[in-house]
């Protein structure tokens, strides 16, 4: 059932709730299939009989049918994948999160000039994960910058091989978890060093994320989607660690076994960097708004 917080701008809908909300925003029809999602979202009070929205809805729905800028971010990890994401409008920017297991979506409203620190949140990044209670201050730990610039690298098949023995392990209570990803990665193909490596990435990762901004551009004079995309991944007490290779943005199914992949560690300062590097600067928005007309 979709629901809302007035207090907060924030409403909890699914998908094809988002879509029935889109078509009336819009002005088109809502296919029959989607009733029942029409049905509940009247029943909530978020729309009325005549397939008008409630007032509460503007600012997002103003904003999810006409973004400036769509940032969405897929995580990985032991519940399965979660997609994540960032609508930036002219006027409002939405947030919208997902939960493991969970249908539905909370969709709120954020502060503009929070954005970089939003998208931030979303992958639980932090610049320093010790705080003193008496002062109320933050203060790095270092192991964010321990060992930066170590690099790892193998080939998706081995990797491949190291996730899918991580998967049977978690599967049958009482494996060692690591001796088995080892294991695998030797008989890939994996030397020893890397092996021993990147077993213990596998087994620590918290996600393998990748996210990406798309908003409409111009690449070499020609109109059209313009994307920056970057991706780590969260390896908790073994630091964060950007994927190299295969560069981003990535087509889908654009990696094969052969293709080489490479981590590299680098400090939580550096995440941050990228995810600023993400979003496009005013004057490529200003190239857009005045590109001529065909």
């Amino acid at each position: 059932m979709p629901s809302f917080d007035v207090t907060r701008s924030r409403f909890r809908l699914t998908d094809d709730q988002v879509f029935v909300l889109a078509q009336l925003a819009t002005g088109q029809p809502v296919p029959e299939s989607m009733a029942p999602a029409e049905a509940r979202l009247r029943d909530a009070g978020l729309t009325n009989g005549a397939g008008e929205l409630s007032a509460l809805l503007l600012p997002l729905m103003r904003t999810l049918v006409q973004p400036s800028v769509i940032v969405s971010l897929e995580a990985g990890g032991r519940q399965g994948t979660l997609h994540h994401g960032l609508l930036i409008g002219d006027d409002h920017v939405v947030c919208h999160e997902t939960w493991p297991g969970e249908e539905e979506a909370e969709y709120r409203l954020v502060e503009p000039r929070t954005v970089v620190w939003t998208l931030a949140d979303l992958i639980a990044l932090r610049q320093s994960d010790r705080f003193d209670r008496s002062t109320g201050a933050t203060g790095a730990t270092g192991a964010g910058s321990e060992k930066a610039d170590e690099v790892v690298e193998t080939t998706i098949g081995v990797l491949e091989a190291g996730l899918a023995a991580l998967e049977k392990a978690a599967s049958t209570p009482g494996t060692d978890e690591r001796a088995l990803v080892v294991e695998a990665l030797r008989e890939a193909g994996a030397a020893e060093d890397t092996a021993t490596r990147l077993s213990q990435l596998i087994v620590e990762v918290r996600s393998n994320w990748r996210m990406t901004a798309a908003w409409q551009g111009r690449q070499d004079g020609v109109p059209g989607v313009a994307a920056r995309a970057v991706a780590a991944w969260d390896c908790g007490p073994l630091g964060h660690w950007l994927r190299e290779l295969p560069a981003e943005p990535m087509a889908e199914g654009g990696a094969e076994g052969g293709s080489p992949f490479r981590l590299r560690r680098v400090a939580p300062k550096r995440i941050w960097q990228e995810l600023t590097g993400l979003l496009p600067d005013a004057a490529e928005l200003v190239r857009e708004q005045a590109a001529p007309e065909a």
